[in-house]
């Protein structure tokens, strides 16, 4: 009987070598991070990753902040770090994105429908600055669909959520502001 490694035994350090194959692997492990304040949608549904890069042996990653003060940034970028680390996609470089700036209308349709199932109200597409100027529409509630509800803050509990109230159902819910 020999010892050493069988051909059944993963090799420990296993770097991913084919340019392709490392972007590939790089965007699916970045789908499976969850965003840090809402873990019901991932960085990607949430519009965050710009871009992803194959460079020097490693992988660059463009990374959007819903606002240039976001403080969850940094957790995401570390995470982002941690985990192409951990997927064998070589060194990862985080680039912070800030133009152009980040938009809800960057938010999946499945980002969409994760929120709502969350219970947060997502953001309306904006297609003009007129849309988002007449933000004194109703927000229908998550729950019962009402548009019976009320605006109890411009900040939930993140400066990107609103607090709103449903008249109807009497239950609070957050919506996700259109920036």
């Amino acid at each position: 009987m020999t010892t050493g490694a069988s051909d059944m035994d993963e090799p420990v350090g296993t770097v991913v070598s084919d340019v392709d194959e490392r972007v590939a692997v790089a965007w699916d492990t970045l789908r499976g991070i969850a965003d840090p304040e809402i873990p019901a949608i991932s960085i990607v549904e949430l519009g965050l990753i710009r871009f992803v890069k194959a460079r020097h042996g490693g992988i660059e990653v463009g990374l959007s902040p819903t606002y240039v003060g976001c403080p969850a940034t940094e957790v995401i970028r570390r995470a982002v770090k941690d985990a192409l680390q951990d997927a064998g996609v070589g060194d990862a470089q985080v680039t912070h994105v800030l133009s152009p700036a980040w938009s809800s209308d960057w938010i999946t349709e499945a980002g969409r429908r994760k929120l709502h199932a969350y219970g947060i109200v997502p953001p309306e597409h904006v297609s003009n600055l007129r849309d988002i100027l007449r933000a004194d529409r109703p927000v229908a509630c998550p729950r019962c669909h009402s548009v019976d509800t009320e605006n109890l803050s411009e900040f939930g509990s993140t400066p990107c959520k609103a607090l709103h109230r449903c008249r109807a159902c009497l239950e609070p819910f957050e919506y996700f502001k259109c920036i």
